[in-house]
């Protein structure tokens, strides 16, 4: 064990971390290193509004480099202290972390408390469990739209929740997590194209289409493998993903869904309300047949897999670099 850790200690801690949050998922009782962000965010943005004033585009440039330096800075210092005190200190540090920057045991405890609301047949308590895991309007939601939004949810997070921290995590430890963590925070906080962000979170939204680009599609693929082995429909699964995976005003956002749709045989996306407008969005999929509540732990299982072999790949592939680069 302790040669396999002395190895590679990065693919050690990625792997643990990904054991831990499986198991333990998120503490409610501490505090989230993405609330966290979100505040710096938030002191950065009121800061550098008042600085540049109506030079929109220029203060959100400022605020994402602010936010990504003190993100990633501050692990990164806390890693080093650790190292000079103990080799072990900061391996458990880095498992921490990594742990608590993936978001596979959250993401299904929430898409479950949907799945249970819905199976109930109580409509406003599935509004009200929906709403808390996505950024659209719930009210006008029946219960067949509630589990199409957890459903898509969960396969939206299988890239951005599982695959891009994996990512980044297994190039530069936990420190690239926190990396991608600042950005897919800032781009889910001012990244909107609303009156108040579309300049100043032009920089953000750009910066997460670029670090989402490779994982967005390396799980797209890996999920038609995937649903193969949780006993879906794989064939269908990467025609679909093939067909669907770039519709979507965003460059990353439809490859996970894509291809969630085709295992599923459902249609997924479609027109949804997002703060009282009504955004029109090309449907995902072939309503092969209706979905259904049970479709909400069939995706989450294709996640969780997705992302086993997410792990396995990116572990084989650093592994191979690096016996590439002792040769050479």
């Amino acid at each position: 064990m302790q040669n396999l850790i002395l190895r590679d200690p990065v693919i050690f801690a990625v792997t643990a971390g990904f054991i831990l949050d499986l198991i333990f998922g998120d503490p409610h009782s501490m505090i989230h290193p993405v609330q966290i962000i979100g505040r710096i965010i938030s002191f950065c943005e009121n800061l550098y509004r008042k600085i540049f004033g109506k030079k929109e585009r220029t203060a959100g440039v400022f605020c994402a480099l602010t936010v990504l330096f003190i993100s990633t800075a501050v692990p990164c210092l806390l890693l080093w202290l650790c190292g000079r005190i103990s080799f072990y200190l900061e391996l458990a540090l880095q498992i921490w972390w990594c742990g608590r920057l993936l978001a596979a045991r959250s993401l299904r405890d929430e898409t479950m408390k949907v799945y249970r609301a819905v199976r109930s047949g109580d409509l406003e308590k599935s509004r009200k469990a929906v709403s808390m895991i996505v950024g659209r309007d719930t009210e006008r939601l029946d219960l067949t739209g509630v589990t199409k939004a957890a459903v898509e949810t969960a396969a939206e997070n299988t890239s951005d929740g599982e695959a891009a921290p994996l990512f980044y995590m297994m190039l530069f430890g936990a420190a690239g997590g926190f990396f991608y963590k600042a950005v897919n925070t800032m781009d889910s906080m001012i990244g909107y194209r609303n009156e108040r962000y579309l300049r100043f979170g032009t920089f953000a939204a750009k910066l997460d289409d670029v670090l989402n680009f490779l994982p967005a599609r390396l799980s797209g693929i890996l999920m038609c493998a995937a649903a193969g082995l949780c006993g879906l429909d794989s064939k269908n699964a990467l025609r679909i993903f093939i067909r669907d995976r770039k519709k979507h005003d965003s460059p990353n956002s439809a490859h996970t869904e894509a291809a969630t749709a085709g295992a599923l045989d459902v249609q997924l996306a479609g027109d949804a309300w997002y703060f009282g407008k009504l955004h029109k969005k090309p449907y995902l999929g072939d309503p092969i047949r209706p979905v259904e509540p049970e479709d909400i732990p069939r995706a989450d299982r294709l996640m969780l897999t997705t992302s086993v072999l997410v792990l396995i790949l990116l572990a084989v592939i650093r592994l191979g670099a690096e016996r590439i680069l002792h040769v050479l």
